[in-house]
C-alpha cells in the first residue's frame, strides 16, 4: 500500500566531505569522526557553536557513544542521534536529520561516520556483532559475511541465473570508475579475467567480490535551503526517502529487501520514476546485492538483474551510471562510513562537485542502503532521492 508523507520542503543537504582512506591505521575512530566534523565547519565556514544537531555512526566508538562524543569534540548539542546501522546509516541519518531541521529541533545538523581499522579490530567486531551470529554460525566455524553471502549469492545464481562473469562486469566497471576517484584504495585496473581467477574466499566468492576493510570518514551536512544559500553552499534538494527494518522475515533465504516494501513510495513522493534517474549509488559490499537493489529499486524486474547488467555499461561515462565512484569493492570499506559513502557521491554528482567522473547533466540521484547482516540477512534498507537545485 502506498502511503503519503509529508515532503521536506525546503530542506536541503550539502557540504560532502570525505576523510581519505587508509588501509590500517593506528588512530582511533574519534580521530576520524573529529577530522571529517572538522572539514565539513571548515569547508561550510561555520563556527562550531553553530553545529546544534549531530548524528553519529561508527562500529569502533566505544566505550564512547554518540553522546560521549560529544565532549571530545567540544560541541554543546540540542538534538543528537547515534546511528547503529551500518550501510544503511547514511540513509537513515539524513532521514533523521532532515525532520529534525523542518521540525525546528535543530538548525545545523551534521551527520558523520566514520570508523579506525587496526590489524585486530575487524576481529573483534565480528566476535561481539551480534547474539544471532554468536549462536547460530561461530559454534560452526563460520565469522563475518563471508559466508553469508556466499549462501546468499550461490542461491540467486541457481534462481536467477546469474554468472559468475555478471557479476564481474559490475566490478570491473566499477574499479574504472574508481581509478578517477583520488580515495579510491583500489588504484590498478581490473580485467575481468583477473576478477574470475581470483583466490577463492567463499565458494561462490572470490576475492574481488568481497569489500575490503579499513579507515576513514564520511559527513555531510542538512540545513535549510535559505541557510546554504546565505552560506553560499552548493545542496541537494531531498525530494524522498525510505527506511525498512527487518523485511520479509519469513523469506527462507533473503532475495529481496525492504526496499520492494517501499519503493512505491519513494518514487510517489519524489514525482518522478526509475527511468528519471541519471545515477545511482547502491551499497556493494558484495555484488549480489548490488542486483538485488537493481531489481528492487524497480529498474528492472524480480529476477531480470542478470539480463540488466548484461545490457549496461555502468560507468560514469557510459549507460546507467552506478557507483561512479568506484563503491566500497574499489574504494574499500571504512566500517560505518561505507553507509556514506553513496549518499556523499549522489551529493556531489547532483550539485556538480564530483571528486572523481562526472555524470553529464546529473539532476536527479538514488542512493541506496543496506546494513546490519546478521547471520542469514541484512536487516536495514533505505533509500534517497536527490535533486539539483532548480
Amino acid at each position: 500500500m502506498t502511503r503519503s508523507r509529508a515532503a521536506y520542503d525546503d530542506v536541503v543537504v550539502a557540504v560532502p566531505v570525505t576523510v581519505p582512506y587508509v588501509r590500517y591505521s593506528i588512530r582511533g575512530a574519534h580521530w576520524f569522526l573529529a577530522a571529517a566534523l572538522a572539514a565539513l565547519i571548515k569547508r561550510a565556514g561555520l563556527g562550531k557553536d553553530q553545529i546544534d544537531g549531530l548524528c553519529v555512526s561508527s562500529f569502533t566508538l566505544a566505550p564512547d557513544t554518540a553522546v560521549g562524543l560529544t565532549q571530545h569534540l567540544g560541541l554543546t548539542l540540542r538534538w543528537l542521534d547515534h546511528i547503529p546501522m551500518g550501510g544503511a546509516c547514511g540513509i537513515v541519518a539524513l532521514r533523521r536529520a532532515a525532520r529534525a531541521v523542518q521540525s525546528g529541533d535543530a538548525e545545523m545538523v551534521a551527520c558523520i561516520a566514520g570508523d579506525t581499522n587496526h590489524t585486530h579490530s575487524f576481529r573483534l567486531n565480528l566476535a561481539t556483532f551480534s547474539q544471532f551470529a554468536r549462536d547460530a554460525v561461530y559454534p560452526y566455524g563460520a565469522g563475518g559475511a563471508n559466508a553469508s553471502f556466499a549462501f546468499l549469492t550461490a542461491y540467486y545464481m541457481r534462481v536467477y541465473g546469474a554468472t559468475r562473469e555478471d557479476f564481474g562486469k559490475l566490478c570491473v566497471a566499477q574499479r574504472a570508475n574508481a581509478l578517477q576517484f583520488p580515495h579510491a584504495l583500489m588504484k590498478k585496473p581490473l580485467t575481468l579475467d583477473a576478477y574470475l581467477n581470483a583466490r577463492l574466499i567463499a565458494d561462490p566468492l572470490r576475492l574481488y567480490d568481497c569489500v575490503m576493510p579499513c579507515a576513514g570518514a564520511e559527513a555531510f551536512l542538512v540545513l535549510r535551503r535559505a541557510a546554504a544559500e546565505e552560506l553560499g553552499l552548493p545542496y541537494a534538494r531531498i525530494l524522498a526517502t525510505i527506511e525498512r527494518h527487518n523485511a520479509f522475515p519469513d523469506d527462507p533465504v533473503q532475495y529481496r529487501g525492504g526496499w520492494a516494501l517501499d519503493r512505491d513510495e519513494l518514487y510517489a513522493q519524489a514525482g518522478v520514476g526509475p527511468k528519471d534517474i541519471d545515477v545511482l549509488a547502491a551499497y556493494d559490499d558484495y555484488p549480489v546485492i548490488t542486483l538485488m537493489q537493481l531489481e528492487d529499486l524497480g529498474f528492472c524486474d524480480k529476477g531480470g538483474g542478470p539480463d540488466f547488467v548484461r545490457r549496461e555499461s555502468f560507468t560514469a561515462a557510459g549507460s546507467f551510471p552506478l557507483n561512479t565512484s568506484g563503491g566500497q569493492l574499489s574504494v574499500g570499506q571504512a566500517g560505518a562510513a561505507g553507509g556514506f559513502l553513496g549518499l556523499v557521491e549522489i551529493i556531489r554528482q547532483v550539485t556538480r562537485k564530483p571528486l572523481g567522473a562526472a555524470v553529464d547533466n546529473a539532476r536527479l540521484g538514488l542512493a541506496s542502503g543496506f546494513g546490519m547482516i546478521n547471520y542469514d540477512r541484512g536487516l536495514c534498507s533505505g533509500a534517497a532521492i536527490l535533486a539539483a537545485d532548480q
